[in-house]
């Protein structure tokens, strides 16, 4: 079975049918620039541009970089403020001519989509994952199940949000070498570590395809620290495993 995901990013929106049989995609991605401001109006339109380029009729499943219940938008960190009470489903739907849509957390859609096909398949126990970019996404995992809007990048490190220390935007923000940022990544997970003692912390994002850059250099964490299989996909295939009809 084929369901289109789309994951909507601080800079850039992406989507692609998705093979749900495999959890890859099933064709290419299609990326646009996220605009500038990222209001609601200009992201859906955005949206139903990647939808377009493949022609796609159907269920679609969208993730949004904040927290999500019901369809609706409750914060908007990385995007135009204007996205708070929004019912995303709602308007997504609209500008998709009425086909149905699904939207939830980016990151917690990443986080299903390695629990299930990636690198946190089979594990039990607590389970992170963390997606590093122009913010920090986070999925928290029990035994295999989610606690969903966990939102672990706004948690507070020397007196900072986190994110805007240890995501991959504050490094090439502040021109940080990878030894530098490692160090307050490793901050950041001791954290988290200390909070919550998971077993495994998944690693996500674009910066996963560079993970021999950094991980080897994080210190003062017991948990063991992985790159995420799908890489900068997760979201796409977590939103199209979302938008799976029932049944």
């Amino acid at each position: 079975m084929e369901i289109f995901g789309v994951d909507i990013g601080g800079s850039g929106i992406k989507g692609a049918p998705v093979d749900l049989a495999r959890g890859d995609l099933a064709r290419e991605r299609h990326k646009v620039l996220t605009p500038q401001p990222a209001t609601p109006e200009g992201v859906a339109g955005c949206v139903a541009e990647v939808v377009r380029h493949f022609d796609w009729n159907g269920p679609v499943g969208v993730t949004f970089p904040g927290v999500v219940t019901g369809g609706i938008t409750r914060s908007a960190a990385n995007v135009d403020a204007g996205w708070v009470g929004t019912d995303a489903a709602v308007l997504l739907s609209a500008r998709l001519d009425g086909m149905p849509v699904t939207v939830l957390n980016d990151a917690d859609a990443a986080g299903v989509a390695e629990m299930t096909y990636g690198a946190g398949r089979d594990r039990g126990g607590t389970v992170v994952l963390l997606t590093l970019g122009t913010g920090i996404g986070s999925a928290l995992f029990t035994d295999g199940h989610l606690v969903p809007n966990s939102e672990l990048g706004h948690l507070e490190l020397r007196g900072h949000d986190a994110e805007t220390r240890a995501s991959v935007k504050a490094k090439e923000d502040h021109d940080l070498s990878w030894e530098h940022w490692a160090r307050r990544l490793s901050r950041y997970l001791a954290h988290v570590e200390m909070l919550f003692s998971p077993e495994l912390f998944i690693i996500g994002g674009g910066v996963s395809r560079k993970a021999e850059k950094f991980l080897p250099l994080i210190e003062g964490v017991r948990a063991e620290i992985v790159p995420a299989l799908l890489q900068n996909n997760a979201g796409i295939v977590g939103a199209a495993m979302a938008a799976r009809p029932a049944g």
